[in-house]
């Protein structure tokens, strides 16, 4: 009778979760450097928009009541 023995003493997941792992380092790092630091744009820009358009006046409709 044979006997069914696991010798290889860990699971088979190891690859993922050395994957999973490194995903999640590297959203920490970009974490850090978006809310920590201010963002990736943190510099403050005045826009002013001035929007000066002529004035139109529009046909006497027919029948003017």
């Amino acid at each position: 009778m044979a006997d069914n023995i696991n010798t290889n003493g860990g699971g088979g997941n190891t690859g993922m979760a050395f994957i999973v792992g490194a995903i999640v380092v590297v959203l920490a790092i970009v974490a850090y450097f978006v809310f920590a630091r201010g963002g990736m744009g943190s510099e403050t820009k005045d826009v002013n928009v001035d929007v000066n358009l002529p004035e139109v006046s529009a046909p006497a409709a027919p029948g003017g009541n």
